[in-house]
């Protein structure tokens, strides 16, 4: 199978460098306006050929899209122009529901499955790219029924080789659930990194102190804006939602501490201990 990869980052040069060791991509064209990510994954391995998008898009019988939510939005209906019937076309965008709104009432709707893969690092660029990456990992299907028959199989085959499990929900639910499980912790890391670098002036004692702890805390600090302001500004009302909890939760535990109130804190601690029976 040849396939296309929109984007050669992260990302994109994972799902190749996966569906190349499972050998359910024979050929891979890179396509991509950072050149030295092209040159990287030409080098390593991860891509067979740089190409530009339209030669890449009707070569393909497999069209992934691995690029910001915003540039996807954009992308996808140029890229839909131009498949046909026996090709799919897949994004892995962190939100859902403005693509799917962007190309709702294109002729070619069908050729299009809206795909994610829940799993990313702080890390960017085909030089971070790892088959790795997705095992036991789970994959979301948005919109199922508004997928051709052959696409959605095509779909699930890529999540099977990829070591995925798939979970079907609808574009909007899909973008709720993000925003609460992996939307408000990058917030919240970022918040978190802004509040040290605020406070504490001396960059050697932050290096020196920092635990295992605050590191993992601050780990998705490091994610790049360029991916992370494009899905805050298009789930911005489910994230402000999951934002407003946290602010209050935040309140809780700033109140108790005001108060002396111990007891509440380590109510809200227990509380919060719950998780270890979700993930363990």
């Amino acid at each position: 199978m040849k396939i296309a990869v929109i984007g050669i980052g992260l990302m994109g040069g994972s799902i190749a460098l996966k569906l190349r060791e499972k050998h359910f991509a024979d050929y891979v064209f890179g396509v991509d306006f950072n050149e030295k990510h092209l040159e990287d994954a030409k080098s390593l391995g991860i891509i067979d050929e740089i190409s530009s998008l339209e030669n890449a898009v009707k070569n393909s019988e497999l069209i992934i899209i691995a690029i910001p939510v915003d540039a996807t939005q954009e992308v996808l209906p140029s890229v839909l122009n131009l498949v046909e019937n026996h090709q799919t076309v897949m994004d892995v965008g962190s939100t859902k529901s403005g693509i799917v709104e962007a190309v709702k009432n294109h002729p070619k709707r069908k050729r299009f499955v809206p795909f994610h893969p829940m799993w990313g690092t702080e890390n960017s660029g085909p030089k971070s790219a790892t088959a790795l990456s997705f095992e036991g990992k789970a994959a979301v299907i948005c919109d199922q029924n508004d997928s051709a028959e052959n696409a959605l199989e095509l779909a699930q085959e890529v999540a099977k080789n990829l070591d995925l499990h798939v979970l079907y929900m609808s574009s909007e639910d899909h973008d709720i659930h993000t925003a609460y499980i992996s939307h408000i912790s990058h917030i919240t890391s970022y918040a978190l990194a802004n509040t040290v670098l605020e406070k504490e002036r001396e960059e050697e004692t932050i290096f020196q102190l920092a635990s295992s702890g605050f590191s993992s805390t601050v780990r998705l600090a490091k994610s790049h804006p360029e991916m992370w302001v494009p899905i805050f500004k298009q789930n911005k009302e489910n994230v402000l939602d999951v934002l407003n909890e946290h602010i209050s939760q935040l309140r809780k535990f700033k109140s108790a501490l005001e108060k002396e109130n111990y007891d509440l804190l380590e109510e809200l601690i227990i509380n919060a201990n719950r998780i270890r029976e979700i993930l363990k």
